[in-house]
Order: C-alpha cells, then sequence, then structure tokens
C-alpha cells in the first residue's frame, strides 16, 4: 500500500449524492450543526471524475468513487482501458471501468469523455487534487479546469492536518466564493468522500 504523498497528483471530480447542499461556490452563513439535517432532505446529483498522476510515471482517471478509494487505499484499479503514451506529457493514461462503462465497452467511458474534453458542462460538482502531500478540493467545474491549465489556485481557504493522514486540504475558492468565507459544504464533502463505502 502506497503512502498518499507518494502521488505527485491526483484529481478528483465526484460524482457523489451532494445530500441537498449546494456546492461551496455558493455556500452561505449556514452552521455545520445544521448541514447534516438539510443534506438528508433533498439529494443533488453529482459528476464524478477522479485522475491521478502517479509517482509511477502514469495517470489514472475514473469516474466512480469506490474506484478512486481503492486506489488510493491498494494502489489498484481493478477494471481499465489503456492509453499508451496518451497523457499530456506522453504518461500511460489508465481509465477506470465502471459497471456503466461496461455495457458499452466499443464506446469511450465517461473518464475518457472528460480526459478528452468531450464533455463540457458536468453541472452540480466536487473535485479533489492530491499533490505533494496536500489534497486540493473544488467545488467548481471551471475552478478545477482553470487549475488543470495553469496549475494554480488564485483563491484559497485552507485547513492544516484535516486530510486523512494528517495532510494539509487547500480548497479552492474563486471571486465569488471567496465573499463567503469558510467553505462549509466543501469540506462536508470532502470529510463524506471517505465515508464512501
Amino acid at each position: 500500500m502506497r503512502n498518499t504523498q507518494q502521488f505527485k497528483l491526483v484529481a478528483v471530480l465526484s460524482a457523489l449524492l451532494a445530500f441537498g447542499v449546494v456546492s461551496g461556490c455558493t455556500t452561505n452563513s449556514q452552521s455545520t450543526a445544521a448541514a447534516p439535517a438539510a443534506m438528508a432532505e433533498a439529494p443533488v446529483q453529482k459528476q464524478t471524475y477522479f485522475m491521478v498522476y502517479h509517482d509511477n510515471g502514469r495517470i489514472y482517471a475514473m469516474t466512480e468513487p469506490n474506484i478512486y478509494l481503492g486506489l488510493m487505499t491498494h494502489d489498484e484499479v481493478p477494471l481499465t482501458r489503456t492509453r499508451i503514451g496518451g497523457g499530456p506529457d506522453g504518461e500511460t493514461v489508465i481509465f477506470g471501468i465502471t459497471k456503466a462503462d461496461g455495457k458499452h465497452l466499443d464506446k469511450p467511458t465517461a473518464a475518457e469523455d472528460i480526459f478528452d474534453g468531450r464533455t463540457k458542462d458536468v453541472g452540480a460538482f466536487y473535485g479533489e487534487v492530491v499533490r505533494n502531500g496536500r489534497y486540493h478540493v473544488f467545488g467548481e467545474w471551471k475552478d478545477f479546469q482553470d487549475y488543470l491549465s495553469h496549475k494554480e489556485i488564485t483563491f484559497t481557504y485552507t485547513e492544516i492536518g484535516t486530510g486523512p493522514k494528517g495532510e494539509t486540504v487547500i480548497y479552492a475558492l474563486n471571486k465569488e466564493t471567496k465573499k463567503h468565507g469558510r467553505p462549509v459544504a466543501l469540506i462536508e464533502h470532502f470529510n463524506q468522500l471517505r465515508q464512501v463505502k
């Protein structure tokens, strides 16, 4: 099992059930105590996407939270499709195949559609990037796309030592979301992802 800090970069765009809380980009001053009750009332479906730039020189891309968590825990992805040299710098790209993808193996997987840029608007969104032992968490598709293009986040909210193994967690904000202060919904999504069984 590899230590999370051995990963160069993990990008996660997750289609978790949002449990009715609007993503951190629109968080208002709602208290964290009230959030779980509201979350249980009106689930919102989110697009998932996970991308891992691994220290083995490969990129792993997937659209299923459990596949991502399995990779982080066991350093394996059970069913894959591989593109040798398909990464931006010639890396091998390994796409995790979900049950839904398995029904049409003659077509690109959802992860391939996102990786190749065929998916333009994902709607409700949650994402993570793990790089140099730090987690970067995103609540908007555009913010994540900007990060992939520039490898920088302009506005952030940082919590030291709150990652699964005590890592620093950096929450991506933008001109609008920074006005709301602490991104309560993003923090809850980050913690809930690790509770998915």
